[in-house]
C-alpha cells in the first residue's frame, strides 16, 4: 500500500468515524483539513494530531451550505496546494416511524446526508480534475443495501450516497477515483440524535453489537492507500456478529 502522503479533507470530523479517521490518517502521515460545526471538538482534535507529530488544521463547516463547502475546498489548496482526497462522512439519523410525521427531520437528513455530499462533490471535483487526479470517498451505510423500520428516509438518503457515488464512478475516466464506505452499526453519537422514544430504545438494542468507529477509519485508510491504478469502488464492515 502507497505512504505517498496525501491532503485529506473530513468532514463531520469531529466525533465518531470522522474523528477516528483523522486520527488514523494523520498517524499515516496524511496532511488533513477537518470541517464540523463543533470547532472546540475539532480543536482538540488536531491538537492531539499535532502532539503525536501530524499535520492538520481545522475550520467550522456546515455541509448544507454549498458556499461553505467550496471554501472549505479553497482552504484546502491554499494551505496545502490541492485536495487530493475528499471524505464527505457528515451526516445525521433521527430514526422514526413514517407515520410520526417527522417532517423536519427528514428534511434534515436530506439536507446534510445527500446535499452535504453533493456539496463536497461539486467542491472538489474541479480542483481534482484540474490537477490531474484524487479521491473522492463517500460514507453510506449498511442501510444503503437493506432498510429497517423506523429507518425508511435514513435509508433512503444513505441508498442515494450510493447512487451518487457509483453515477460519479462511472462518469470518471480514471484520474479519480470514487469509494463508497458503507458501515454497519458502529459506535458512534448518530444515535444520539433520534427524538422518538421507540426508535430510541430499538436503536439502543440494535447497537449492542456496535464495532469500533477505528475499524471504518481502517476501511478508509485501505482505500486511500492503494496504488493509483486500484479504484476500491466499496467497503461493507459489519459486526462480524450480526446479522444486519
Amino acid at each position: 500500500m502507497s505512504t505517498i502522503p496525501k491532503t485529506v479533507l473530513i468532514t463531520g470530523a469531529s466525533s465518531g468515524i470522522g474523528e477516528a479517521a483523522a486520527l488514523r490518517l494523520a498517524d499515516d502521515g496524511h496532511r488533513l483539513l477537518l470541517g464540523a460545526r463543533r470547532t472546540e471538538r475539532l480543536e482538540a482534535l488536531v491538537g492531539r494530531i499535532e502532539a503525536a507529530g501530524g499535520t492538520a488544521s481545522f475550520r467550522r463547516l456546515d455541509v448544507t451550505d454549498a458556499a461553505d463547502v467550496q471554501q472549505f475546498v479553497a482552504d484546502a489548496t491554499k494551505t496545502y496546494g490541492g485536495v487530493d482526497v475528499m471524505i464527505n462522512n457528515a451526516g445525521v439519523m433521527p430514526l422514526s416511524a413514517l407515520a410520526e410525521d417527522k417532517v423536519d427531520e427528514w428534511d434534515r437528513m436530506i439536507d446534510v446526508n445527500i446535499r452535504g455530499v453533493l456539496h463536497g462533490i461539486s467542491a472538489a471535483l474541479p480542483v481534482m480534475r484540474a490537477q490531474g487526479s484524487g479521491h473522492v470517498i463517500n460514507l453510506a451505510s449498511i442501510g444503503a443495501h437493506e432498510v429497517e423500520p423506523t429507518a425508511a428516509v435514513y435509508c433512503a438518503t444513505k441508498f442515494a450516497v450510493w447512487a451518487i457515488s457509483e453515477g460519479l464512478r462511472k462518469e470518471q475516466s480514471g484520474d479519480i477515483r470514487v469509494s463508497v464506505i458503507s458501515p454497519g452499526v458502529t459506535e458512534s453519537e448518530l444515535a444520539e440524535s433520534i427524538s422518538d422514544e421507540h426508535a430510541r430504545d430499538a436503536m439502543r438494542e440494535y447497537r449492542a453489537l456496535a464495532i469500533p468507529a477505528s475499524a471504518i477509519a481502517d476501511a478508509i485508510a485501505f482505500a486511500i492507500g492503494q496504488p493509483p491504478e486500484v479504484d476500491v469502488n466499496e467497503i461493507i464492515v459489519r459486526p462480524a456478529a450480526s446479522t444486519h
